[in-house]
């Protein structure tokens, strides 16, 4: 054992916790000891141990009961059970009540160790894992909001009443606002927070498969079936399941889903047991659900099952009070994580950051301050180093120039050959001057698309959104390559 721990020892023979206590000394543990039920009861409450050695046979109060009154009070205390010999029944009993394991009398002091050893080991987790599970309720908390945005303050409102509750969840908002963040933080802040909290992306598996992965399904019940699958709501029982883009989900997953919002209940695919789970439902969308609904594509009594708290999230454009929050913040923690010295953005930086319409939301914007943080140099962040604008892409050109040698007019042949992303080479406007942000939208994307040959990588790389974002985007202005 590599750091101390405290071990109680409990057993009525002088001679036996003599040489347990000599064991685990001899290994850097603290050890103390009882004589008796009652006095070993009352040290485990009152002090702070690791591990406790407790025999089964004791004067004052049974070994068994006083198993139970430390998993009363301690239900996380490692205890292990020494029992004579061909007293297994009563092992097996102190096994359902909560002890960690038994070891039979007259047993090897190295048996003992290892067993002492795995005990302390699964401590050490169960502790790792209530401070990790206590971090995220502080990383996902309703006292992390940024902004002052009424409509965003009115959604986590609703949210932190809503976490308090069992009830069923739908978040709108365009693709980088925040759905997931939210859905997270209503599940660390309720009382499920302790259990699973399991993510589907609605969108990417096709039909077939998508049932498969959130109702799993029996050995043999279709070709590659070739063993059983647990499906993400069994995995999400006593804790939170989150559909991301429900609003995809075809006809056919629908009812099912419909059933296990209604009765909690489904068989797997290929299978005739029905499975009960206790599951929490978060759902979110960028689609217009009601339009949906008009044009059949979404079931109307799904759709008010999901929306009993219905929460929108705005996108950033609407939210122009709030982009120069969301880019300090942004800074700070990006500053932290590369251990550069940036510190501040410029008056130009921030007017590009508050005119820019972005398209990604909150995601892009993170990603914008990310890349702006790298491309910094000092402790300025300058319109250059956000790459934006026409202005940004003509600073970028020069610093490649300047890096080669060359003048700003070099021929755009020497520039593809140096490597210069095909985004940054200079160009015609294509924008028509009475187009609208949407048209603009479309536009660039497409040329972007076009210059990398549809290469969804490189692409969302230089628009500085994820590969989900661009293909929503391909898939809303009907993009063909």
């Amino acid at each position: 054992m590599s750091e101390s721990k405290a071990i109680l020892i409990i057993d009525d023979e002088a001679g036996m916790r003599d040489v347990i206590s000599r064991l685990f000394a001899e290994s850097g543990c603290e050890t103390a000891c009882a004589p008796d039920g009652t006095a070993g009861l009352a040290a485990a409450r009152d002090g702070e141990f690791d591990l406790v050695i407790l025999d089964m046979s004791l004067p004052k109060m049974s070994g068994l009961d006083v198993l139970g009154g430390i998993k009363e009070h301690k239900p996380d205390l490692p205890v292990i059970m020494v029992t004579a010999y061909g007293s297994t029944q009563t092992a097996i009993e102190a096994m359902r009540l909560g002890a960690y394991d038994f070891i039979t009398k007259p047993f090897e002091l190295d048996e003992l160790q290892m067993l002492a050893d795995r005990a302390l080991q699964q401590r050490r987790l169960i502790d790792e894992n209530r401070y990790l599970r206590g971090e995220l309720r502080k990383k996902y908390g309703f006292d992390n909001i940024i902004g002052s945005n009424p409509d965003v303050q009115r959604a986590y409102v609703t949210a932190a009443r809503a976490a308090a509750t069992n009830a069923t969840v739908l978040i709108l908002g365009e693709t980088g606002t925040g759905k997931e963040y939210l859905a997270r933080t209503i599940h660390y802040q309720s009382n499920r927070a302790d259990g699973p909290f399991v993510k589907v992306n609605c969108t990417a598996l096709p039909e077939n498969l998508l049932e498969s992965e959130l109702f799993g399904h029996e050995k043999g019940a279709f070709t590659n079936a070739i063993a059983r699958h647990i499906g993400r709501f069994e995995l999400a029982h006593r804790g939170t399941i989150f559909l991301d883009e429900i609003g995809d989900v075809p006809a056919s997953v629908q009812t099912k889903l419909l059933r296990v919002l209604q009765e909690k209940q489904f068989e797997r695919v290929g299978g005739s047991e029905t499975l009960t789970v206790d599951v929490r439902v978060i759902a979110a969308t960028n689609r217009d659900l009601e339009d949906a609904m008009r044009k059949k594509e979404f079931r109307d009594d799904l759709y008010y099952r999901l929306a009993v708290i219905s929460l929108n999230l705005p996108p950033v454009r609407e939210r122009g009070a709030d982009i120069e929050v969301f880019a300090r913040h942004f800074l700070a923690a990006y500053v932290d994580e590369t251990g550069k010295r940036v510190r501040r953005f410029s008056d130009e930086a921030l007017t590009e950051l508050k005119a820019y319409h972005w398209p990604g939301n909150i995601r892009e914007l993170e990603n914008a301050v990310e890349r702006a943080v790298i491309l910094c140099n000092g402790e300025t962040i300058r319109p250059e180093h956000l790459m934006l604008s026409s202005g940004a892409v003509s600073s970028q050109l020069s610093a490649v120039s300047e890096r080669l040698g060359e003048a700003p007019e070099v021929a755009e042949g020497s520039r593809r050959e140096a490597g210069v992303p095909p985004a940054l080479l200079p160009q015609a406007d294509p924008y028509p001057a009475d187009a609208s942000l949407r048209d603009v939208e479309k536009i660039h994307i497409e040329r972007v698309l076009g210059d990398h040959h549809w290469n969804q990588s490189a692409a969302a790389q230089v628009l500085g959104i994820d590969r989900k974002t661009l293909r929503n985007k391909i898939r809303e202005f009907k993009l063909e390559r």
